[in-house]
């Protein structure tokens, strides 16, 4: 996955924040309404709305309407996509720490000597 990727940008904007981080928390539970997940958040209802937008956009949650209820659920491959990222990164990080260490061996190892 490129570090460019316009979606996982648009996945870790949506994970940035806190409101949302709870609807996707409140959904790993289950699919819920809108009404369900506005109930315990201390904002209005069209706020509710815009985060739910920023959610569906970043392809995190799904909705589906039926009659007047919309109905949200999550949508876990996206955020596997950013978890897989994460991985790599650690991989990475992990690597260039090792190797730092490796050479703070040595140069200690050479000044003792």
């Amino acid at each position: 996955m490129l570090n460019d990727s316009p979606k996982l940008d648009r996945t870790f904007q949506a994970l940035s924040d806190p409101i949302r981080r709870g609807m996707l928390a409140r959904l790993s539970r289950g699919p819920a309404s809108v009404s369900e997940l506005a109930a315990p958040l201390p904002i209005s209802l069209p706020a509710v709305l815009q985060h739910l937008k920023a959610l569906e956009a970043s392809g995190l949650v799904a909705s589906r309407k039926a009659g007047r209820v919309r109905t949200v659920r999550l949508e876990p491959e996206v955020l596997s996509a950013a978890e897989r990222w994460l991985g790599e990164q650690r991989s990475q990080w992990e690597a260039r720490v090792d190797r730092f260490e490796a050479h703070l061996a040595t140069i200690t190892k050479e000044e003792t000597e």
